[in-house]
């Protein structure tokens, strides 16, 4: 499987950092990573991990504004997509076709070739606004996958939430993660 990561300047870089570790960990996945600068910003201010750290999990790493790279195209195969996590600025961008960069470029070609394309917006109280290009999106086939912590689970640590987020990621590319724990009724 070939999957793209685009991670942009949303609050909540320690989730691609353990969607990335997750498919780093699984046979036969290639991640190809696309990181804002803002993105680059947050994952220093908010975790302990360099960009290095993250960039070592992914197969190939792209830079943002390079529109020429290979993910802009239809002609590069892939399984699709996951923006974690992704900024209102990015999801409209999407929802409008203004593919200003490569992860919205990226994106963009997700949709005209009918892969998947996963977003996990971070924002909150959202708008309107927010609510209306969600819904375009998820019109378009686009899934929408916030990271809502769940409590069935009973979460001991922020580790937990963030490993059953990162399971409801995965389980759009029907990839088992054991580190998730489900509802067990």
């Amino acid at each position: 499987m070939e999957i793209v990561v685009g991670v942009t300047g949303a609050t909540g870089t320690i989730y691609a950092m353990r969607l990335l570790r997750a498919l780093k960990d699984t046979p036969k996945v290639n991640a190809h990573l696309i990181m804002s600068d803002w993105a680059k910003e947050n994952l220093k201010i908010e975790t302990k991990y360099s960009l290095e750290d993250i960039e070592r999990l992914a197969e190939v790493v792209y830079d943002n504004k390079n529109l020429g790279a290979k993910t802009s195209s239809g002609s590069f195969i892939t399984d699709g997509m996951v923006i974690v996590p992704c900024s209102m600025k990015t999801l409209s961008s999407i929802a409008n076709g203004y593919d200003d960069n490569l992860i919205s470029r990226t994106a963009g070609v997700m949709l005209k070739e009918g892969r998947k394309l996963i977003l996990s917006p971070r924002e909150t109280p959202l708008s309107p606004i927010h609510l209306e290009n969600m819904l375009k999106l998820s019109r378009l086939g686009v899934r929408i996958v916030p990271p809502m912590p769940a409590f069935y689970n009973n979460p001991q640590s922020i580790e937990d939430i963030i490993n059953h987020h990162v399971m409801k990621i995965l389980d759009q590319f029907s990839i088992e993660y054991d580190k998730g724990k489900r509802w067990e009724g």
